[in-house]
């Protein structure tokens, strides 16, 4: 089931002669006090017989003290000219305060072509020359969501001149294609109040034809449409979405885009000795999968290997160590990792970074019946190390430790793997920052590229005191740590999966268990549901070792 898509074209036509539905340009607050991320929108637009209180405000008489509070951000010159000065003044009256993500609408009344110029909150004015990348993101995101409902939309926000700029263009491309993201769903009558999202957006810029700016929105696109696929995958239904139907949509989708797709079944994965996924799996009547992407570079590689590992439960009980039925729903988004990872993986093949990528994506329903795993079971896995389960909620780790085994197994320098793996992290780093631990290195990258692309990491240690306490006295390694029960319950996951990856092999497990799903109101370009974290993390990051290695 596919979103609705928005389209995206740069324009460096005056923004005040654009002929489209709504201009938009962006406010700053001299205070800095207020936050409006939510996107909500305040509007003007006068009916017959409001002539004169139309004409009153674009005067702004007596507004001044009020529009001092307000600073236009750069790009909304000419706009701001065609309103006689008076356009700070207005908003004002409008109650635009230039807090963050805040929307203000107004009827232009022919003042300029378009008939809407709407205002987004940028927040303080910036010490730079323009907001940062994230702040521009999320307005955008806010703003195009604002305007559902409309055809054809122009930008004219704050872009720098400068080594800035394509980072600052690539933000605000991405926040508008993101934050008009609405899932297709599943509803059978019409819904009238349910305004389609912006069909069209255009970025005004200093030069449309500029090779540069041409490739960010090119790549903007990509990257978008990677995230909105992921968002669409997690979002599915998990009646809909059980292993072997996400296992072949995965694999059809890897397919079309040129990459060499390998899928193990049930019966391909006893053969093959992945005890951790079938474990896991062999509680469901619908069966686990093991895919295996790969992307070879057709100019030649830089000689590093890079491995994407993401965890596939599709639908996540707890087993037979069950959850409390209160959001439990929310669990059909176990899989958000494998949907960013095989995400990831259509934009490399798009992007055709200079390095080989390899996939995989281990995927099981948790369920519990008659043929479940068990607490004290002993499964033996890929890497012929034998585990003892004490909990088999915490089967995650099962399924991501034979996959980051067959991954060292199969050779790689570096490996990435990213799952909804531990409430703990949650606890430890709220919902929108993810935990990472591995090598330190490897980690320190995740977070810098994290916060650059705007999926904030935080690396966390992995101490040998927790190790210490997942000794078994029957096999190589205990699930969890009995003793420490849920204390550290992120870091047990990272204790866990290092034991399956090789010593030459640099690697960071990214635990994504609050970012990848919210579960509150549409803020800046996250809606309702999936995010798509982390997938522009994992490109970026595939991007900077083709370059860097």
């Amino acid at each position: 089931m596919t979103s609705p898509s928005t389209t995206l074209s740069l324009v460096d036509t005056d923004p005040a002669e654009l002929a489209v539905d709504a201009i938009v340009i962006g406010v700053h607050s001299q205070t800095g006090e207020q936050d409006a991320t939510s996107g909500r929108a305040g509007a003007l637009l006068p009916g017959s017989g409001a002539e004169s209180i139309a004409g009153a405000l674009l005067l702004g008489s007596g507004a001044e003290s009020i529009a001092g509070a307000l600073l236009l951000g750069s790009g909304a010159e000419s706009i701001a000219a065609a309103f006689d000065g008076k356009l700070t003044e207005t908003l004002a009256l409008l109650g635009a305060t230039g807090g963050a993500g805040e929307v203000i609408k107004l009827a232009t009344l022919g003042t300029i072509t378009a008939p809407l110029v709407v205002a987004v909150g940028l927040g303080p004015e910036p010490t730079g020359a323009a907001p940062a990348p994230e702040v521009l993101r999320r307005a955008a995101g806010a703003v195009v969501r604002a305007l559902a409902g409309a055809r054809r939309v122009a930008l004219s926000l704050p872009l720098p001149d400068d080594a800035d700029a394509p980072a600052a263009l690539r933000a605000v491309a991405e926040g508008a294609l993101l934050g008009g993201y609405r899932f297709a769903g599943y509803k059978t009558r019409p819904q009238p109040a349910r305004r389609e999202p912006v069909a069209e957006v255009l970025l005004a810029v200093p030069d449309a034809a500029d090779a540069a700016a041409q490739a960010e929105v090119t790549r903007a696109q990509v990257v978008a449409g990677a995230v909105r696929l992921t968002r669409d995958w997690v979002n599915t239904a998990p009646n809909e979405q059980r292993p072997p139907v996400f296992a072949d949509a995965v694999a059809d989708a890897a397919r079309r885009a040129g990459l060499t797709v390998e899928v193990l079944d049930e019966a391909a994965l006893v053969a093959g000795g992945y005890g951790g996924i079938m474990a896991v799996g062999q509680g469901s009547e619908a069966p686990p999968r093991l895919v295996k992407l790969s992307y070879t570079p057709e100019g030649g590689a830089n000689g590093k290997r890079v491995a994407l590992v993401g965890k596939g439960i599709t639908f996540d009980t707890g087993g037979i160590s069950i959850k409390p039925a209160q959001g439990m729903w929310e669990m059909k988004s176990d899989m958000a990792g494998a949907a960013a990872v095989g995400a990831a993986m259509l934009a490399v093949a798009a992007l055709k970074p200079a390095v080989a990528v390899s996939a995989y994506l281990p995927m099981a329903e948790n369920m519990p019946s008659g043929t479940s795993y068990r607490p004290g079971d002993v499964i033996t896995m890929f890497d012929g190390k034998r585990v003892e389960v004490l909990n088999t909620d915490a089967e995650g780790r099962m399924i991501l430790a034979d996959a980051i085994a067959r991954a060292c197994a199969d050779g790689c320098d570096y490996l990435l793997e990213t799952s909804t793996l531990t409430g703990g992290q949650v606890v430890s780093l709220g919902k929108r920052v993810a935990g990472v631990m591995g090598t330190p290195e490897l980690c320190e990258r995740v977070r810098a590229v994290g916060d650059a692309v705007g999926e904030p990491a935080w690396p966390m240690p992995l101490p040998d005191d927790v190790r210490k306490g997942m000794d078994s006295e029957v096999a190589d390694i205990s699930q969890v740590n009995a003793g420490m029960d849920r204390a550290g319950h992120m870091l047990q996951g990272g204790v866990f999966l290092r034991e399956f990856v090789t010593d030459e092999v640099a690697w960071a497990h990214i635990d994504i268990a609050g970012p990848s799903y919210h579960s509150g109101e549409a803020t800046g370009y996250w809606t309702k549901g999936g995010t798509g974290v982390p997938v522009r993390t994992l490109v970026q990051l595939v991007e900077e070792i083709a370059a860097e290695g």
